[in-house]
This record gives C-alpha cells, sequence and structure tokens, in this order.
C-alpha cells in the first residue's frame, strides 16, 4: 500500500468535483474494517522533476511551478497557460508539489515491484490520466501513470499492458504511447459523443509500429454491471493473452458508478469489485503476479468511492471483503458529522447480479424475450465487434472468434 497524508494536499478549492475528502474517508474505511493490520504502508517522496520531464515538457513543469507559487494570501492568477487557471484546473497554493507527490506514489509502487519486494502495489492517489505532455486537462496536472510506464520501459521492462476502466477516456496515457508498441493501452469508457474528453473510439488503434496496442472500448450511457463486463471480458483478456505483459497496471476510476454526478454509466459498487478481481487475474495469469493500481476519477464522495476503493486495497491484498460486509460503526459516525444530510451506505456491497452472459461471437446474441434488454445486448455486442475488429486483426487475433 502506497499512501501519504500529502495526497490530501491535491485540492483544487471547495467547490470543486474532485475532493481529496474521498481519500481520506477511503483509508479511513479500510482501517475501520481492518484491511491494513500487519501491511506496510510506503510513503514515497515526491518525484523529482528528472522523472516528470519523462512525460511533461519543462516548460509545463515550469509553468506549474510559478503558478501554484503564489505567496501565502495572495489570489493566484485568473489564468495561466498550459491548460492552468481553467473551470476545470483552477490553480492552487503548492500545485506542483502536491501534483509531484501523485505522481511519486505510483512511481514507488512502481519500484516496489520492479525491485521484487512486492507483486502488486496500489496508490489511490494515482491515475491522473488526462494530463498531456504540456496541458493539464481533467483535473489532472502530472500523469503519473505515463511516468511510471516510462521508468518501467528504462528499468527492465518492455511489454507492459494498461487497464483503464475509468468512465472518461484515459486520453493522456494512449497519447504518451501511441506508438510505442512496447505498451498496450486498454481504456473502456463513456461513449465519446457523449462525454468529455470525446476521444476513445474504436477506431483509435495507435501509429506506426504501434498499431493495434491501443484499443478503446466505449459503451453507451446507462451501461450496467452485466453488460458492462460482458465487454470487458470480449476484449480486454484476449488482447492481454496476446500481448503477454510482464506487468499491468490498472487505472480504476470509480466514477462508473451509477450515482456519480459527472458520468453517465451504470455500474454498482459489486461491479466495480468485480473489475478489480478480474484484472488481478489476467496479472496471476500473464505477469506473474504483477499489478500496479491507481485510482482516478470518481465523484461521489461519501457513498461510492470510499467503498469502491476500499475493494480495490482489499483485492490488491488478497484480503477480499464480503459484499455484505456491514459498513462500520465508527466510520458511519464520522462521516455522518462531516456529511449531515447524506444517506450512508450500510454494507460493503449494492447486492447487484455480477453474472453476465459472454460474448460469442457476431450474431450469437441469445434471446431473452425481454426488448429493452434485448436491445442493450445489441448494442452492447455492436460495440464489442467494432473494437475487435478495429484492433484485433493487429494483434494476430480473429475478431470474430469468441475464443480469442
Amino acid at each position: 500500500m502506497v499512501w501519504s497524508p500529502d495526497y490530501l494536499d491535491y485540492r483544487w478549492g471547495p467547490t470543486h468535483p474532485m475532493n481529496p475528502t474521498r481519500l481520506d474517508l477511503t483509508m479511513g474505511l479500510a482501517r475501520s474494517l481492518g484491511l491494513l493490520e500487519g501491511v506496510e504502508t510506503v510513503r514515497p517522496s515526491p518525484a523529482d522533476d528528472t522523472d516528470l520531464l519523462r512525460i511533461h515538457t519543462s516548460s509545463y513543469v515550469d509553468a506549474v511551478k510559478r503558478a501554484g507559487a503564489a505567496p501565502e494570501g495572495t489570489t493566484p492568477p485568473a489564468d495561466a497557460p498550459h491548460g492552468l487557471g481553467t473551470e476545470d484546473n483552477p490553480i492552487f497554493p503548492r500545485m506542483h508539489e502536491a501534483s509531484a507527490t501523485l505522481a511519486g506514489g505510483t512511481l514507488a509502487a512502481a519500484r516496489e515491484i520492479a525491485s521484487g519486494r512486492a507483486r502488486r502495489a496500489v496508490s489511490i492517489g494515482g491515475g491522473m490520466h488526462h494530463a498531456m505532455a504540456d496541458w493539464a486537462a481533467g483535473f489532472c496536472v502530472y500523469n503519473d501513470a505515463a511516468i511510471a510506464i516510462s521508468w518501467l520501459l528504462d528499468h527492465g521492462y518492455d511489454r507492459i499492458a494498461y487497464i483503464d476502466v475509468d468512465a472518461h477516456h484515459g486520453d493522456g496515457v494512449q497519447h504518451a504511447f501511441l506508438g510505442d508498441p512496447r505498451v498496450l493501452t486498454i481504456s473502456l469508457h463513456q461513449h465519446p459523443a457523449t462525454l468529455w474528453p470525446n476521444t476513445g473510439w474504436s477506431s483509435e488503434i495507435g501509429s506506426g509500429p504501434a498499431e493495434g496496442t491501443a484499443i478503446n472500448l466505449p459503451v453507451l450511457p446507462g451501461t450496467v454491471d452485466a453488460l458492462w463486463l460482458r465487454a470487458f471480458h470480449a476484449v480486454v483478456p484476449g488482447a492481454v493473452a496476446a500481448f503477454r505483459p510482464q506487468i499491468l497496471i490498472s487505472q480504476c476510476g470509480a466514477d462508473s458508478h451509477r450515482e456519480d454526478p459527472l458520468a453517465d454509466l451504470s455500474l454498482t459498487v459489486d461491479g466495480q469489485r468485480a473489475s478489480y478481481l478480474a484484472m488481478r487475474e489476467l496479472a496471476d495469469r500473464y505477469c506473474e503476479g504483477r499489478w500496479l493500481a491507481v485510482g482516478g476519477g470518481g465523484y461521489g464522495l461519501v457513498r461510492v468511492v470510499p467503498r469502491a476503493w476500499t475493494h480495490l486495497i482489499a483485492t490488491a491484498l488478497d484480503r477480499e471483503i464480503d459484499l455484505a460486509t456491514p459498513i462500520p460503526d465508527d466510520w458511519s459516525e464520522r462521516v455522518g458529522a462531516l456529511a449531515p444530510g447524506v444517506e450512508l451506505p450500510t454494507s460493503m456491497g449494492e447486492n447487484s447480479d455480477v453474472s453476465y452472459l459472454p460474448w460469442d461471437g457476431p450474431g450469437g446474441t441469445p434471446e431473452t424475450g425481454i426488448a429493452s434488454l434485448d436491445r442493450a445486448l445489441t448494442r452492447i455486442d455492436s460495440a464489442i465487434i467494432a473494437t475487435r475488429r478495429a484492433a484485433f486483426p493487429l494483434l494476430g487475433l480473429d475478431p470474430e472468434d469468441p475464443r480469442d
């Protein structure tokens, strides 16, 4: 477990949707459940400029430093270059230091795995997947996952798989490695016609020698657990098996939840937990267990993110929590005082059925006899086959064969 109280300094402002309280509540819930007893927690150092410059330009890093260095009591400039000072990415004091700490956390996780000290590591403060080389975007300043991938490429790894299950497209990581055949990026996200950043079409497959190593699976608003998991299992395991990575990195944004205020998917905590278990199994099968998991989006600060990411921590630690487990009283009492009026969850799950019909090829969808479900199956299968036809042949796979 990689954690620092300094993660809570990544605070855009009192009304901004990305509130670090979600991290504090997650760690509080994990501790209340006894999940971290006997677990070594690594406290990271901030990423230094050498590592930030793996992905970001020097002019951008300098701009972030200047923007966040306003003297105490002064108002930072209303806008600054490089996407800073916007409504999504307002300037806040010590912006560089806070952002570098998140990046340092994901780097620390990568180093623990690369050294052999751990097979799995999780840092819920990471997942800033929208940050570009010289541009802040989507609440993200430094792209910690891309920085860690770059570091791993220089330290013995030449086949790295990145899986992004955030509701928003993992555009910054894809862009960083668009032409690098050593990195497979897979993103499952809400359809780009319906959600920012409006990228991540199935036709985006990488460039040059890396064609086929960018895989995008956009799904429609309202997609529920069973359909999302059908899509995941129809695309991700086959692509990972063909690529044969040495390590798997997962961005586990929780904004795919049905209660998230910034996206329109309809997963439950149960479905999100199922995705974590599936990614861990892929790491065990193809990567000798090497799995690095980070957080990401997620704006259901009280009811959603703490439960989802506590399940993520539990999955990484091999300490799975039953979905029927009651929420500890001490956590509920604390949160009730912090968020009066919010209906608190009573258990770690939502009693959702996470079984799914495996995809069985184009035209193979079984009839359910329920018109709305038949239409939803047809739509998810259209997304599946579009993605498979775009990318699978480039990986040596048959897009029509469900065994691939």
